[in-house]
């Protein structure tokens, strides 16, 4: 059996670094909706430009444009031996699609980390995110400031700030996300597949956190 992990957490919880960490440190493929999403949207494809209209508002992207995207991934090469679920499920309706994507390819959910941190940990993590238009490189004002303000410290481009990282946007995200992802949790919980990781520790804590909790 393949390994499968979906991580749940808020916007601006981490999801993202430990997810490559995670994936760094097991060899599965890293499978974000978020990555996903701005590549259709760089490239201006159908599913692109109407992702963007709903995350520049900090709204979710309707399921059904969603599940397509995740279910053509992990159908690569890459994901045979399994797939760490980065930002999907998000919804019952995902978390059923999920189910049944893996059914179809003989595999199930192997577990499910619910990665928790404060709200104004989160809206100051995100309101000083800043990033790079050529390549999508992240920066933050207070954690991770470019060596010139303005400027990617990798290929010398612009840095700016997504629609979706502005303070106002930020709040409504986090409150999308939880209203939303509720259920998520106690369906995930009652499976007994969710455990809870602190992730407003260092990030180094919070991986190792992850990984015991994948060994046992």
């Amino acid at each position: 059996m393949a390994t499968f992990i979906v991580l749940l957490g808020p916007p601006g919880v981490g999801k993202g670094t430990q997810a490559k960490r995670l994936a760094k440190q097991t060899g599965l493929a890293h499978v974000s909706s978020g990555d996903l999403f701005r590549k259709h949207i760089k490239d201006k494809t159908d599913l692109g430009v109407l992702a963007k209209s709903y995350i520049s508002k900090g709204e979710l992207v309707p399921d059904d444009l969603t599940i397509a995207m995740v279910k053509e991934r992990i159908t690569c090469p890459d994901c045979e031996t399994g797939a760490i679920l980065d930002g999907f499920p998000r919804t019952p309706v995902q978390a059923e699609a999920t189910t049944a994507m893996l059914g179809e390819l003989g595999e199930e959910l192997t577990l499910v980390p619910y990665i928790i941190a404060p709200e104004k940990v989160l809206i100051e993590r995100l309101s000083g995110r800043w990033t790079c238009r050529a390549s999508g490189h992240i920066f933050h004002t207070k954690f991770n400031p470019p060596a010139k303000e303005g400027i990617c410290d990798v290929d010398g481009s612009e840095l700016y700030q997504r629609d979706d990282d502005k303070p106002e946007t930020v709040k409504k995200r986090i409150q999308v996300y939880l209203k939303q992802t509720s259920p998520l949790v106690e369906h995930y919980r009652e499976e007994g597949l969710l455990i809870e990781v602190r992730g407003d520790q260092e990030i180094e804590e919070v991986t190792k956190d992850l990984l015991d909790a994948l060994k046992k």
